[in-house]
């Protein structure tokens, strides 16, 4: 079997684009995977066809000697728009080989270790008081873990985008005080969580920590940027709560030092910016002796679920995976076909050969691609902050 062509295709699915890439035959089995990273689709469609000129007419099925290969050669390893575009190329060999033995792919990642892929809900933003009934409506439905995010007072904060106006001790208040109120409002039997999508500083996380230490949070995800481990040294000896980091690292070396040094407590993996299924489980590995369980990212597409969902039913420390409703919803079934579908709170085991994804070529001529940016965050002062 050898590859015959590596395409891409940024498509626009709901409010932001996707960005696929297909990976063709001469036997006539195509895999599909996804990049994650979202607003760079462009550059991610350039990585890709770079790095097929060193695919084409090579076997699919020698996954780590390619990825190997795409990473490392160049002599400038790795990068986030490398990786994305690799771990969209490693996705869609996972799914060539599946297909190709006729078996799904995660018994080729080490068969069932659960029988099914557990998931955490997002009921909304810690800012107005509907988060409240929304929090109940989940517990309602059988979720037993609920991330929120957080934002600010306005109701139209969200839906202004680019002017949005983020002022971080405001939000933390506001995360505070609706947290407590979902709390009062649940079973202590539901699990909390918070993202702050790394929008504060040491000293405003420490804070927003001891405003909500009494209310035994899950897990505080992304609270500062990730960039340096010292940071978060300084965070973990100013609270005791639960750290999830990782969404954002481009490769398995990213999360050493945050393995190795005890500074985070489930690993935030994303399988389309990582760099793949090939990196994933290398960081399972490394957070298996750590005593670490992985809790994926997904904000993204069902290529993106279904890799994810394979991942957490072969892998042993695994917890939950995202999943966030209001995306999902946004789906069209024209782009894909066949797709991961939601028991309860849950996903079974899939059951056919390779991701068990289908996508329709001919349909992403109907969500052309739409330059996209992620919201350009400011404070009242003019000066810019995190998204």
């Amino acid at each position: 079997m050898r590859i015959t062509a590596v395409k891409s295709f940024p498509v626009k699915v709901g409010f932001r684009n996707q960005f696929l890439v297909k990976v063709e035959t001469d036997e006539g089995i195509s895999g599909i995977g996804e990049g994650g990273i979202s607003g760079r689709e462009l550059a991610m469609a350039g990585m890709v066809e770079h790095l097929s000129r060193w695919l084409i007419g090579e076997d699919p099925r020698r996954i780590e000697h390619h990825w190997q290969t795409c990473y490392r050669t160049g002599y400038f390893e790795g990068g986030n728009i490398l990786s994305a575009a690799l771990s969209a190329i490693d996705i869609a060999l996972w799914d060539i080989l599946g297909q190709s033995l006729g078996v799904p792919v995660y018994q080729l990642l080490g068969g069932e270790n659960r029988q099914v892929c557990p998931c955490f809900a997002t009921p909304g933003c810690l800012n107005a008081p509907d988060v409240v009934e929304r929090a109940t409506i989940f517990v309602d439905a059988g979720w037993n873990v609920l991330r929120f995010t957080t934002g600010m007072a306005d109701p139209d904060f969200e839906r202004r985008g680019q002017r949005g106006v983020y002022e971080p001790l405001e939000s933390i208040e506001l995360a505070s005080h609706w947290l407590r109120e979902v709390r009062n409002a649940v079973a202590d039997t539901i699990e909390l969580a918070v993202d702050f999508h790394h929008r504060l500083s040491v000293a405003e996380a420490a804070l927003f920590c001891h405003k909500i230490s009494d209310l035994n949070l899950y897990f505080l995800e992304e609270p500062i940027r990730s960039e340096s481990p010292k940071a978060y040294h300084q965070l973990r000896t100013m609270t005791p709560i639960p750290f999830a980091i990782g969404e954002e690292f481009a490769s398995p070396f990213a999360f050493v030092p945050f393995v190795e040094e005890g500074l985070t407590n489930f690993a935030r993996v994303d399988v389309s910016n990582v760099g793949g299924l090939t990196a994933a489980k290398k960081v399972a590995a490394m957070c298996e002796a750590h005593y670490i369980d992985m809790m994926p990212h997904n904000p993204l597409g069902p290529v993106t679920t279904a890799a994810s969902i394979h991942f957490g039913i072969a892998t042993a420390n695994f917890a939950y995976l995202e999943y966030q409703h209001r995306l999902a919803e946004s789906y069209p079934a024209d782009l894909f076909p066949t797709m991961p579908i939601l028991e309860g709170a849950a996903f079974p085991i899939p059951t056919e050969p390779g991701l068990g994804v289908t996508f329709n070529e001919e349909a992403a001529k109907n969500h052309a691609f739409e330059h996209w940016d992620a919201p350009r965050w400011q404070r009242r002062d003019g000066s810019y902050t995190n998204w």
